[in-house]
């Protein structure tokens, strides 16, 4: 097994666990704060926009079963990024859209798959999904963690938008059906 560590912000990250988790080869899937440069961030200062960060994901996935492509391309399908003052109902920059990429590798297949959703009108506006090198990761709260099996009825209602767009998008992704284990 080889492990490589991916990290996408979306909005929510409550939203974006559940895609990722449920994919082959994926290990953990993390809800957190990445982007600024304020140590040990809490969910308050983050919502009020004092440290700069991002609430993201953080992907542990064995790239023997599914590649960081694959993963990107999933990413794509999961948010609206053609909005980069945040997603859907979740507005600000703590919600913003980024790919925070480990390597030059995962640089280069991000920046070359912006291109291609680009290209492929398959949106009206321009992608303004940001590429940024990552920077720590800072693990969110437990009652964070894994909230669309803790919660699912309030997680249904929470991805309601987001499953909205997405299906008018992405019609042949599971995600876009509100599919909730």
């Amino acid at each position: 097994m080889a492990t490589e560590k991916a990290i996408f912000a979306g909005g929510c990250f409550w939203c974006m666990v559940q895609p990722f988790e449920e994919q082959k080869g994926i290990l953990t899937v993390t809800s957190g704060y990445t982007g600024g440069d304020f140590a040990h961030p809490t969910y308050e200062q983050v919502k009020q926009h004092i440290t700069g960060h991002t609430e993201a994901v953080e992907i542990i996935f064995d790239n023997t079963l599914v590649s960081y492509q694959d993963l990107v391309q999933l990413y794509w399908q999961t948010t609206d990024p053609t909005d980069a003052f945040g997603q859907f109902e979740d507005r600000g920059d703590n919600y913003r859209p980024v790919i925070f990429y480990t390597s030059e590798e995962q640089k280069k297949i991000a920046q070359a798959s912006k291109i291609a959703l680009q290209e492929s009108e398959k949106f009206e506006k321009p992608i303004v999904t940001s590429i940024e090198p990552a920077k720590e990761f800072w693990v969110a709260e437990s009652y964070h963690q894994g909230f669309y099996r803790k919660h699912p009825e309030d997680y249904k209602e929470e991805i309601q938008g987001r499953r909205d767009f997405i299906l008018s998008h992405w019609n042949d992704t599971k995600y876009s059906q509100g599919e909730v284990s």
